[in-house]
């Protein structure tokens, strides 16, 4: 999108958020409004003497808030689904902490016409879906910053420029804070050892000068952002972690200051920096840990280009990937990545897949090889036809499925933030408590201490980091892998699921099963057995359209009344005969009597009511399913296999991959029926089948795992998506979801385990407000760190 500036402040902005005038740019009314002022007074030599000196653009907010209702805005960054609604990702800035997040999204939910609000704690992403009817997006944003925070529009592209300016941020604060701090220790030391040694008021007094002028500014400007969200916490009747460590460091500040005056008592300007630098440098560590693991998230469409090559009329052009339609011919050169998928037409070269299926080994191909979005192009020059537009190919779905699956919360997450929104109040209270108890015991100056250190101690960061932090983490690892989870939840459903249900072709088998042997009772014309495969997309029927395909050329016959019958076969009235293809069972209740007694799978060709031909099938075990198998059940699972084939060849397949349980001759409906079955019994069911013959058992199922690589039926029926079709990518996948269960557990006894120690401590006095400003920062990082040991997994290879 190309930049232009406004015509009178000269600020630069995206062409489709500006407001056009004849050939004339504007940011915004205002200085549209400005422009056209001027130049009626005859004033037009005031521009010819602002040059590229930028305006102060003006201030007007409502205007501001137009851009987020033009149509350009909206067709760039709001996605307008089927239903009439609208859904939009932005990045709301400002959240410190959970409660942060339970304040957006209650508020937000009060709104009228909005329908989901759900914002990501560590990359602070909120997924809004609104009726346009109702509400407009300026409205959104509008009372997003009444309440204290800023949103924008999620941008890959954008965010790392975003972070870097957050970063640099943090840098000067915590820069200023550790100055302060380093300083103001040698100062509290030589105090310390005046207190026991005797010191001078003079010189005690000097001293507490030089602690006031190095607390100040650490207070008011490195903590800032404390105040910030305090404020708009106290305004909207909320109290948030912000709040704590604000009242905590302010309570100290003043009481020094009063000591300082009035000669009596110590001062703690020590404690308040010390407060600020912890926190802050813990807040920092925390932004940088949770960045790392956005970072997996944010690269998939961050890093894909803009712009594709596109060949018209025998001449190149760059093209937007918006605006690329099916069938224009992209040209790609060694080290471009795909934007758009489609099938080579000109030219070969081996393509690097493993950001889609977690596999470094490049691969080859050629002419009227399938090229998906997402890869890379290592060697060659390639040029492929667009066999779908950019918001529909595979990188795009991923992404869209990925951002959903930050977004939606597990059921555990949305339990601490509920807590963590009355976690800071319920502090508060019992610090206020603990003031009073101590004041009557102690005096005033050692029960605000001890106050302050309650305050400063509490962490309701570490609970609500708990679950979204290495929920993210698993999310990331598992996409690293070819694993593609639509929703959060699904990571704490997989791991706690007890079976495993297997589809036999394309799941356990490769799905594409060979002619081995063909028996011919009759002579009859090949052309009608082509034709009728040639219908049909099931993977015993192409088996024998490939088988046929091989032998000669064959041409395809004019046909009616084609019937497919799921997991049975097909039947059409082809060249004026009456055909019929399957297996023996089909054919038996047709009224063609036949035996087959072979552990192939089996198909079966009759013309006009006599059995012509018989064609054996057989199909290859995917690499190492035995092994993914094995290791399943390694895992304390029960594996089951089903299929519709026969008995035998079910048989067959179930003792070289290593299944005792199976069933044969089901129907798509009697597949489903036997998940229900195993559902009464109280087992928590995996189903993993090829996400086109299956869809009524995946339904059914628990976790529903599609096998096939960027097929959009596999898209929109499974809670998994297997980029990477083997078998052992299950295993990984149970195994994922059960590390982040785990990390989460923990994440949880953690946060709460410190919370119910630490707390206690400090109400009885055993933490002083400097140690309380460490734990409190230790405790968030603790969490972060826990995640990241998801990880460390370690993979056997089989």
């Amino acid at each position: 999108m190309s930049k232009v500036r406004c015509d009178h402040c000269h600020l630069e902005f995206d062409e489709d958020v500006m407001i056009k005038d004849g050939d004339k740019y504007f940011c915004c009314k205002g200085c549209q409004g400005v422009y056209h002022l001027l130049r009626s007074e005859g004033l037009e030599s005031f521009y010819d003497k602002l040059g590229d000196t930028k305006l102060q653009p003006a201030q007007q907010p409502k205007e501001d808030l137009e851009k987020f209702d033009l149509e350009g805005f909206v067709n760039r960054y709001v996605k307008k689904r089927d239903d009439g609604l609208y859904e939009i990702n932005l990045i709301i800035e400002g959240i410190h902490c959970a409660a942060c997040v339970w304040l957006n999204e209650k508020v937000l939910h009060k709104l009228p016409g909005i329908i989901e609000a759900s914002i990501n704690y560590t990359n602070n992403k909120a997924k809004i879906i609104w009726d346009p009817e109702v509400i407009k997006l300026s409205k959104i944003i509008e009372t997003i910053r009444s309440i204290g925070y800023n949103a924008y529009p999620y941008d890959p592209s954008l965010q790392e420029e975003r972070a870097l300016k957050q970063r640099r941020d943090y840098y000067a604060r915590i820069l200023l804070a550790v100055f302060a701090t380093m300083n103001i220790m040698w100062i509290a030391i030589a105090q310390y050892v005046g207190f026991f040694t005797g010191m001078r008021s003079d010189i005690k007094n000097i001293l507490n000068i030089a602690e006031f002028a190095l607390a100040t500014p650490t207070l008011f400007y490195s903590g800032w952002v404390f105040f910030k969200g305090a404020y708009y916490g106290i305004k909207n009747r909320f109290i948030n972690m912000d709040f704590l460590v604000a009242t905590g460091a302010l309570l100290t500040y003043l009481y020094s200051i009063y000591a300082m005056v009035t000669h009596t008592g110590e001062v703690y300007f020590d404690s308040v920096t010390m407060i600020i630098t912890f926190v802050l440098v813990g807040k920092y560590l925390e932004v940088l840990s949770k960045k790392q693991a956005v970072d997996t998230v944010d690269a998939l469409l961050g890093s894909l280009p803009t712009e594709v090559t596109v060949i018209k009329d025998g001449s190149k052009a760059l093209v937007s990937v918006e605006n690329v339609i099916v069938g224009d011919i992209i040209e790609l050169k060694p080290g471009e990545k795909v934007v758009i998928d489609g099938v080579i037409v000109n030219g070969e070269a081996s393509f690097d897949e493993s950001s889609l299926t977690g596999e470094s080994v490049p691969v080859f191909k050629k002419e009227g090889d399938e090229v998906l979005s997402g890869s890379i192009c290592l060697d060659g020059v390639v040029r492929y036809e667009a066999t779908k537009e950019f918001s529909t190919s595979l990188i795009s779905n991923i992404a869209t499925l990925l951002e959903d699956a930050v977004t939606k919360k597990p059921r555990v997450e949305q339990l601490a933030n509920q807590i963590s929104g009355y976690f800071s109040l319920t502090i508060l209270s019992i610090a206020m408590f603990t003031f009073f108890g101590w004041y009557f015991h102690t005096g005033f100056e050692h029960a605000l201490i001890v106050a302050v250190s309650v305050i400063v101690i509490a962490c309701p960061c570490a609970l609500g980091l708990a679950t979204p932090m290495a929920t993210l983490v698993g999310l990331g690892e598992a996409l690293k892998r070819g694993i593609l989870f639509k929703e959060a939840r699904f990571l704490e459903t997989i791991a706690k699921s007890d079976t495993v249900v297997l589809d036999k072709t394309g799941t356990i088998t490769k799905g594409k099963p060979e002619v081995v042997a063909e028996e011919k009772f009759k002579e009859f014309d090949e052309n009608i057995v082509y034709t009728l495969c040639e219908h049909s997309n099931h993977p015993i029927s192409r088996g024998v359209l490939e088988y046929l395909a091989k032998k000669s050329k064959h041409k395809i016959l004019q046909s009616q009344k084609i019937e497919e019958i799921k997991a049975r076969g097909i039947k059409a009235i082809i060249d004026g005969k009456e055909v019929l293809g399957g297996n023996a069972q089909f054919l038996h209740e047709n009224g063609i009597t036949m035996s087959y007694e072979g552990e192939n799978s089996l198909f079966a060709v009759a013309i006009d009511k006599e059995l012509v031909v018989l064609y054996e099938l057989a199909d290859e075990l995917r690499e190492n399913a035995a092994y993914a198998i094995g290791k399943i059940k390694e895992l304390g699972l029960e594996v089951w296999m089903l299929t519709g084939d026969n008995e035998r060849s079910a048989a067959k397949v179930a003792k070289m991959a290593g299944i005792d349980k199976y069933r044969a001759k089901l129907l798509p409906q009697e597949k489903s029926a036997f998940i229900d079955k195993l559902h009464h019994a109280g087992k928590v069911v995996i189903m993993a089948g090829d996400g086109i013959n299956d869809a009524i058992a995946l339904a059914c199922s628990d976790i529903a795992i599609a096998m096939g690589s960027g097929a959009d039926i596999a898209l929109s029926v499974s809670d998994v998506v297997l980029l990477d079709e083997k078998p052992m990518k299950i295993y990984e996948a149970i195994v994922i979801g059960r590390r982040v269960f785990r990390a989460v557990k923990e994440n949880l006894a953690l946060s709460l385990l410190y919370n119910v120690i630490a707390v206690p401590l400090a109400v009885m006095g055993y933490v002083n407000p400097l140690f309380a400003a460490l734990a409190m920062s230790l405790s968030s990082l603790t969490v972060v760190g826990n995640s990241f040991r998801i990880k460390g997994i370690r993979w056997t290879r089989g």
